[in-house]
């Protein structure tokens, strides 16, 4: 075998390596992406739901302060460990900001018809 030949030999196996690894690299990156996007979907899964369990200790702390009566001091002993007087503030505030903004759609809505 010629010298121009092993050259050629080497350069082609050199670029089938290359061509190897961009393979590789691209099938790689549509793995990290799709993933990427299941991290993404996992997350606003979760953030959905912690507001949907927030909303609803939000409205039951409402009720209890709001139905029945109760301080917020009240509730949160009522409630027992694991739940602070600035956790429930803030709980009942979301419940009672998403109440006025169900109420005010609720309002248009009816002005609509």
């Amino acid at each position: 075998m010629g010298q121009q030949s092993v050259r050629q030999a080497a350069r082609k196996a050199a670029l089938d390596v290359r061509a190897a690894r961009r393979v590789a690299r691209a099938q790689r990156e549509r793995r990290l992406d799709a993933l990427t996007v299941e991290v993404h979907v996992a997350l606003l899964e979760r953030d959905a739901a912690v507001a949907a369990i927030e909303r609803r200790a939000g409205q039951a702390l409402h009720a209890m302060t709001g139905d029945e009566g109760l301080t917020l001091r009240e509730a949160v002993d009522w409630c027992g460990a694991g739940l602070t007087i600035r956790e429930a503030s803030r709980l009942r505030r979301m419940a009672a900001a998403e109440a006025i903004h169900r109420k005010l759609l609720n309002d248009e809505t009816a002005a609509n018809c």
